[in-house]
């Protein structure tokens, strides 16, 4: 089966749940921002949770599928229409032979991800799908999708094809999965970090003012990093800082004052001082702020912060059961 991209959008790319095990060797781990709407779209169609879906940045994105199939939408509303009808998210979707896939404007979130029954079949780089776009690499020939691409998906399991012929025709899944436990779509939100490498280094004032004041995403941000816009963030004194490894989620403070939150496609090291790590647990929530919204900071302890994060697991791993279930049963 193929997926015809009529239109690209904003930003549309094929990304998975990253690259790992190469960034000793400067290979940056990229995947989905959001990794538990790109996780649950694949559970609802069947697919392994770390394959590879499109994720589409805030508008424009149209693709048509040339055979019937199945699908899901997850991550933020972005007013999805299937043939000019609104688009069902979070939930199984039967797709005609035919159909088109808008999407229009973001209502909710910046990025959905579009899972498709068999995956999508492009070459794995260093054991990843996922689109690196600076070294061109990944995904779709290391780039954006572009008009007029064709986007060739994998194979059914028997089970999925099985699945396939039960919801032919029909409407989607009465069911849908309940996101507010992985992810938030405000653009005024409170997001978790743990004390950064050199968050001694700072200033009581500046550490103070992260905590206690608002900071407002910039947009000046992308898939690389989040800049932020709030007070100026000081040293106690100036020191020489060697590069160390950083990871999605690290927040660096240059010599400008304004905070800095390396994202998916952030590099592998990083030389500036580093004042906060966010929370996994909060990766989700925080990816799916656009451009102006605003981010309160929260100091927890590591033992919370992994708390947080084996209680989201354990979620996830209930409910990866209760879709299988689910499908079964249509």
């Amino acid at each position: 089966m193929t997926i015809s991209v009529k239109k690209p959008g904003l930003l549309a790319t094929i990304q998975d749940t990253g690259r790992y095990g190469y960034q000793q060797y400067g290979v940056i781990v990229s995947g989905a921002m959001d990794l538990y709407s790109l996780r649950i779209a694949n559970l609802l169609v069947g697919n392994a949770e770390d394959e590879a879906c499109i994720e589409v940045t805030m508008f424009g994105t149209v693709l048509q599928f040339d055979e019937d199939c199945l699908i899901a939408i997850t991550g933020g509303d972005l007013q999805a229409f299937i043939d000019n009808k609104p688009a069902p998210l979070w939930r199984t979707i039967f797709v005609a032979k035919g159909s088109v896939l808008k999407f229009k404007r973001p209502i909710t979130g910046c990025r959905a991800y579009v899972s498709i029954a068999g995956g999508i079949d492009v070459e794995p780089v260093m054991n990843s799908k996922s689109t690196y776009l600076k070294a061109k690499i990944g995904g779709f020939s290391g780039r954006p999708l572009m008009t007029n691409d064709i986007i060739r998906t994998g194979k059914l399991s028997e089970n999925q094809q099985l699945l396939l012929e039960k919801f032919n025709c029909q409407s989607p899944a009465t069911w849908y999965v309940d996101y507010s436990h992985f992810v938030s779509f405000s653009k005024d939100q409170t997001i978790y970090y743990i004390e950064g490498t050199e968050y001694n280094k700072f200033t009581s004032e500046s550490k103070l003012q992260f905590e206690t004041s608002s900071f407002t995403i910039s947009t000046q941000s992308d898939r690389m990093g989040y800049r932020m816009s709030g007070p100026h963030l000081e040293l106690t004194e100036k020191f020489d800082l060697l590069s160390e490894a950083t990871t999605y989620g690290t927040v660096q403070v240059p010599s400008g004052g304004q905070p800095i939150i390396l994202m998916a496609d952030r590099q592998t090291t990083g030389g500036y001082p580093k004042i906060a790590q966010i929370i996994t647990a909060d990766l989700s929530s925080l990816a799916q702020m656009s451009p102006n919204s605003i981010v309160h900071f929260k100091k927890i302890s590591l033992e919370l912060a992994q708390l947080k994060l084996v209680q989201k697991e354990k979620i996830l791993s209930r409910l990866k059961r209760t879709i299988e279930a689910k499908l079964k049963e249509e």
